[in-house]
């Protein structure tokens, strides 16, 4: 029989990470089906489906894998992505029918963490920050119960679980995750009756937003804004995205983005660009004029695919975005992702303009422009692949290597890069992806305290030294990293200037995830880039 020692945090073996999209948390789930009943349509690897990847439910918002290692949480309309709320309402009714159902769900993947093993010895690897983890001991939350709801299930729970492991150990709180494969509709539904969990962990910031300006979530301490900035890679944009109007119109800092994706990567073979002495360009403009000498060397610089199903399109949608990011300042892509400027504005016809100069020119995409559309966006990187190539770049989110042939090491036989950005335009390296945001929802200390804990290195390097977690916290070491893999894309996310989140996703749905989809297949048809525009704000001009 054990002695008291045996209910205080026990030591495990660290995983294995092993390929980044192999481990934990790391790959999508299979594409669900286009008819949205949730048939696979394609194997991949176990794991929940990153943010990235796009999904039929309902007339939310979202969509197909947006971050391979990185994503797990949903969102409805995307595979592994929320609905904006905007895409959505909730009928009372609706609402208590769903209480039974989400409520097993519930049961099912929560549970305390009474004697949850430390993963990582404290003290013993000195990669860690352990003064972080020491420091926190000062705290002393003992008998004080915390509860937190999110989208993570699977072995993204077990990869948070043993981080929350280390805020009990040191602060002895007992921590409860509740992680639901209908977060956005549970949150409403336990924000409207007043029965709110501590903490909540939004996909995207949008239904944050919706909670902060019904009064649902507690401003966080003034001072995380100057700790973002100093601690955070390009960290005004951080303090940017978390800052929502309250109930009284004020805004203020509501969320915290801990765990983040990124979209802006580039993917190659590396022997097929030693075979034509091509090297990786570091510019926009090196990238267009490597595209033009490949074409002269009677090679395709490009594949591109844009068809999903219902969601055909949107993969042109993060082409768009990664090029407003590159051709305007980020106070322009605010705008545009509020309507603040319309879609048919002058900018944002030329960010389309600019994706067609990669995807309309026949040159420059294997099968010629109107193939893209029609190809699915699964198989567009197996021209990476054949023999002979019929490709040399695919640009897509760190999802994409599920798709790759089975064997395929990253590394050694594909790469990525980061899609550079215009020397220049000088907008320094915006970088697109996603990420999840923590708010309080029920102001308590211990809630605070969690929230000060994921500002320590230690909070980040735990799960970093596993799998599936990318950070923008300029304090880490980013030896930590389980991979080499995350630990490039992590540098990408270090080195920022500029992070924004997917603009599709915080429109709404019937324009982020409905007419922006299928305007970008009428531009691929022919339509020139002003006629799209006006027709997506047509579309958003229903909502006002």
């Amino acid at each position: 029989m054990e002695g008291p020692a045996a209910a205080g945090p026990r030591l495990q073996r660290a995983p294995d990470p092993g390929r980044p999209w192999e481990g934990a948390g790391a790959s999508p789930r299979p594409p669900p089906s286009p008819d949205g009943t949730g048939e696979t349509v394609a194997s991949s690897p176990a794991g929940r489906e990153p943010s990235g990847a796009r999904r039929r439910c309902g007339s939310g918002s979202g969509h197909l894998p947006h971050a391979l290692v990185l994503s797990s949480h949903g969102r409805g309309g995307r595979a592994g992505g929320a609905p904006h709320p905007g895409s959505f309402r909730w009928g009372e009714d609706a609402m208590k029918a769903m209480v039974p159902a989400m409520a097993a769900t519930l049961a099912l993947a929560s549970g305390p963490l009474a004697g949850q093993e430390l993963t990582f010895p404290p003290g013993e690897d000195d990669r860690f920050h352990w003064n972080s983890f020491e420091t926190l001991r000062e705290q002393d939350f003992s008998g004080q119960r915390l509860t937190i709801l999110g989208p993570w299930l699977g072995p993204d729970r077990t990869l948070f679980n043993s981080v929350i492991a280390y805020f009990e150990a040191a602060t002895g709180a007992a921590v409860t995750y509740n992680g639901s494969d209908n977060f956005e509709q549970q949150i409403v539904i336990d924000a409207s009756a007043g029965s709110p969990p501590d903490i909540a962990i939004f996909p995207q910031p949008g239904l944050a937003r919706d909670l902060a300006s019904k009064g649902q979530l507690a401003p966080l301490d003034p001072s995380l804004g100057e700790w973002l900035r100093e601690n955070y890679a390009a960290g005004d944009s951080w303090v940017n995205l978390g800052t929502f109007p309250g109930r009284d119109g004020q805004e203020a800092l509501y969320g915290f983005f801990y765990k983040i994706d990124v979209k802006s990567l580039v993917w190659y073979v590396p022997e097929n660009f030693a075979d034509f002495g091509y090297e990786v360009p570091g510019t926009m403009e090196e990238l267009l004029a490597l595209s033009e000498r490949m074409v002269e060397d009677g090679v395709t610089p490009w594949c591109i695919g844009l068809a999903s199903g219902g969601a055909t399109g949107w993969p042109a949608t993060d082409w768009v975005e990664d090029m407003m990011l590159r051709i305007n300042p980020p106070e322009v892509y605010d705008q545009w992702t509020l309507n603040e400027i319309p879609f048919d504005d002058p900018q944002v016809v030329a960010a389309i303009e600019e994706f067609g100069r990669f995807a309309r020119d026949g040159r420059f995409v294997a099968g010629g422009p109107n193939a893209v559309a029609a190809t699915d966006f699964r198989d567009s990187p197996k021209g990476l692949f054949a023999a002979p190539t019929q490709c040399f770049m695919h640009k897509q989110a760190s999802f994409i290597p599920s798709f790759f042939p089975e064997g395929t090491v990253i590394g050694e036989d594909a790469d990525f890069f980061y899609l550079p950005a215009y020397e220049s335009r000088d907008l320094g390296q915006p970088v697109l992806g996603a990420g999840t945001v923590f708010g309080i929802t029920r102001d308590t200390p211990v809630a605070r305290a969690f929230i000060d804990f994921l500002k320590t290195p230690i909070a980040h390097e735990v799960w970093m030294a596993q799998t599936g977690f990318l950070t923008p916290h300029t304090g880490v070491n980013t030896d930590v990293y389980g991979d080499p893999t995350l630990r490039k894309m992590g540098d990408i996310l270090l080195e920022a200037t500029t992070f924004r989140f997917d603009g599709s996703d915080l429109m709404p749905g019937a324009v982020g995830a409905g007419a922006f989809w299928t305007g970008m297949i009428d531009y691929m048809g022919g339509q020139p880039a002003e006629t799209v525009a006006a027709g997506i704000q047509r579309t958003w001009d229903t909502f006002k």
